[in-house]
């Protein structure tokens, strides 16, 4: 008779080479010598083979491909629509913090540009300056009531009698150690 291998005898009757060698190891179908197995015994195991159509095995295989690639895309969808939502948060949250700033900018231009009262400016400091500059008379220095201090507007300007002199300088390590004198 005939004798076939296991992987021979696995497509002809369309199981898997594990089914076949679980067969074996159970000690329901039979090696010989050489390892292949005779067909007889195949037919006392599984039957006469059936003749399947190849139609319908490629078909369903066919559809099992195509079933799990439509599986596959309707999983990339999803990933797909949750990045898409994720996005979609983020830009209104980038939105809403926009208009956070420009609500705070728009306030501290407004308080920028309030009048103050009370306040100068640098420049009104400069302008008032210069009017008393030019609306104050020179003092008159012949005048013996003019002792150079005072103005008829101002008051007198104190000057201090006594000025401190600056403590020495001494170097870091002369708090520690007394100088020789």
């Amino acid at each position: 008779m005939k004798k076939l291998s296991v992987s021979e005898l696995a497509k002809l009757y369309g199981y898997s080479r594990q089914a076949i060698y679980a067969h074996i190891n159970k000690g329901n179908l039979s090696k010989g010598s050489d390892g292949l197995i005779d067909f007889a015994e195949a037919l006392r195991v599984f039957g006469e083979p059936q003749k399947k159509d190849t139609n319908v095995n490629q078909s369903q295989s066919i559809n099992s491909q195509n079933l799990t690639e439509v599986d596959l895309l309707k999983r990339q969808v999803d990933i797909l629509e949750k990045q898409l939502n994720q996005a979609l948060f983020r830009e209104n949250q980038s939105l809403e913090r926009e208009s956070f700033y420009q609500d705070q900018i728009e306030a501290m231009q407004r308080l920028l540009e309030a009048p103050k009262a009370n306040m100068t400016t640098f420049t009104d400091q400069e302008q008032s300056q210069a009017n008393v500059a030019q609306v104050q008379p020179e003092p008159n220095i012949d005048d013996p009531k003019n002792d150079g201090l005072t103005t008829p507007e101002n008051k007198r300007i104190p000057v201090p009698e006594h000025i401190e002199p600056e403590p020495e300088k001494r170097g870091f390590w002369s708090r520690f150690f007394r100088p020789y004198d």
